[in-house]
């Protein structure tokens, strides 16, 4: 199999089969068949039952590119903690702070880590009597009135046959970006991420905190397979939701093995303390997709726990996966014929003559050829549209993996071409420019009094019990005011009325 090379698609089609392909897939994989709004499953959002009681553990999603204005550089992007509500207070969302996030460097394709790159968290309370994340506007990273922050340090482990032969810390007690609690709370939150921003020791930047959930898919899937009705779908579920990111960039030199051999399989796990001291590894997450639709139920939290080296006793999920043969079940059209060596090569091993190292060993991560250089283009179907810097060479953030691993999963890369996709094409919010490329997450505060000049108001709502919150006119507070006035009226004639009436009662009981 080799990288694809042509150069347009057709017009998006069978958007229905999707639904039913992402549906069947993913209800058999988690064992479900509706869920609460807010509640639904992403890209390795909650993809297995462990960890989906442990959010802070959990990792969503990884990303790797070479970066597109300093292409001498790799960007790494880890994130965990899915479904952030950003109302979400006064617990605003925190990286845990008794485990080790770990992203692992393969850059010899022995399914070994031969770097890893360890962050570990701290909490600090300036004022432990108040309930407020914080006790005014924010205008720093480093604000007084941010009263609940963390930090973290950065260890660059560097391993041989998985022992560490030598440990350098290279960030110290760096600055997380706090949760954006707000317009009022964060008045310039863009300042706040960029002071978040570190420069570290031998060109490196390192960057932790809130962003927007740069997944983007239409999972009604669980509502009842879109409430019956395939037509509906193009909406995306990760809108407004926000997850906790973790983003380096570093010396491309520095994690491949040389020039020749420029291709790294990058895989992020998390650890989790447990109450005898001993570290455990809860969470784990190369590719997209894999854990939800691909490791069935009674494996998922085995998989979670286990390392690349030992991925041959997942192998057969992906030589014989099920969600084909789900397609064929509901709308008869055939399966690729197995075992699938074609999705072997996109989820194991790297596709020939594009992002396979030599002598590589078949495991799960996410494998980039650092040697390709971005696209000045970049088309969100990767290099199933030609564009051989995109997925599943690495990950960008604008690559479209759901539709990319449906047209997969259906064999596009043996033959049988198709236009599979589920109408969300791009992020909500448009990505950035420069490092860590990320959109800002969504504010606290989104209604329309929450907007700059609406203070006013706002606190006539407040004083007013909120009486005029669904209009912003001036009329509808004024004919509360005056429907107040009519009611206190008509309830100081009933209340002199009712006297009366007592009064002549009385009058006549004691004649």
């Amino acid at each position: 199999m080799t990288a694809m090379s042509s150069s347009g698609r057709g017009p998006t089609r069978l958007a229905a089969l999707t639904c039913v392909a992402l549906a069947a897939g993913a209800l058999v994989a988690s064992g479900v068949t509706g869920v609460e709004p807010g509640t639904a499953r992403a890209s390795s959002h909650r993809e297995a039952p462990l960890i989906s009681g442990q959010p802070q553990y959990d990792n969503t999603d990884l990303y790797a590119f070479v970066s597109p204005d300093k292409p001498d550089t790799t960007t790494i992007v880890a994130n965990v903690l899915p479904f952030e509500e950003p109302g979400g207070g006064p617990n605003f969302y925190k990286f845990a702070d008794d485990a080790q996030y770990d992203i692992h460097i393969d850059s010899d394709g022995d399914a070994q880590g031969d770097l890893i790159y360890r962050l570990t968290f701290k909490n600090h309370v300036k004022n432990g009597n108040t309930f407020l994340y914080n006790t005014g506007p924010v205008t720093t990273i480093d604000d007084p009135d941010l009263n609940i922050t963390q930090t973290y340090d950065i260890d660059l482990l560097r391993l041989k046959n998985q022992h560490v032969m030598h440990s350098t810390k290279i960030g110290d007690d760096l600055p997380v970006a706090p949760s954006n609690v707000g317009k009022a709370s964060m008045p310039d939150y863009q300042a706040l991420r960029d002071q978040a921003v570190q420069q570290l020791a031998g060109g490196s930047t390192a960057f932790a905190g809130q962003a927007d959930d740069p997944f983007f898919a239409d999972l009604r899937v669980f509502d009842l397979l879109y409430g019956g009705n395939l037509t509906e779908v193009g909406n995306d579920t990760l809108k407004g939701y926000s997850v906790n990111s973790v983003a380096l960039q570093v010396p491309t030199a520095y994690i491949r093995q040389s020039e020749k051999q420029p291709i790294v399989g990058i895989w992020s796990t998390t650890q989790r303390k447990s109450a005898s001291g001993h570290w455990t590894q809860v969470s784990r997450l190369g590719m997209p997709l894999v854990n939800e639709v691909v490791i069935p139920v009674k494996d998922k939290d085995k998989f979670n726990a286990s390392h690349p080296w030992n991925d041959g006793d997942f192998l057969k999920f992906v030589t014989q996966p099920e969600l084909p043969k789900l397609i064929e079940g509901i709308y008869k059209i055939k399966a690729p014929a197995e075992p699938r060596n074609d999705l072997v090569s996109v989820f194991l091993t790297g596709v020939d003559k594009l992002n396979k190292p030599p002598h590589v060993r078949p495991a799960e991560a996410l494998r980039l050829n650092t040697g390709i250089a971005p696209s000045a283009e970049p088309k969100r179907l990767g290099v199933l549209d030609g564009d051989n810097a995109g997925f599943p060479n690495g990950r960008r953030l604008t690559d479209d993996v759901l539709d990319i691993a449906l047209q997969a999963v259906e064999g596009e890369l043996v033959g049988s071409k198709n236009d599979l996709g589920d109408a969300v094409n791009e992020n909500d919010q448009k990505f950035g420019a420069a490092f860590p490329y990320l959109a800002l997450p969504t504010a606290g505060s989104r209604g329309a009094l929450a907007k700059e000049g609406a203070a006013k108001d706002a606190q006539g709502n407040l004083l007013s019990g909120g009486a005029s919150s669904a209009s912003s006119s001036s009329d509808f507070t004024d004919n509360t005011l005056i429907a107040s006035a009519v009611a206190a009226g008509a309830g100081v004639l009933l209340v002199a009325l009712g006297l009366s009436w007592w009064r002549m009662r009385r009058r006549n009981i004691y004649r």
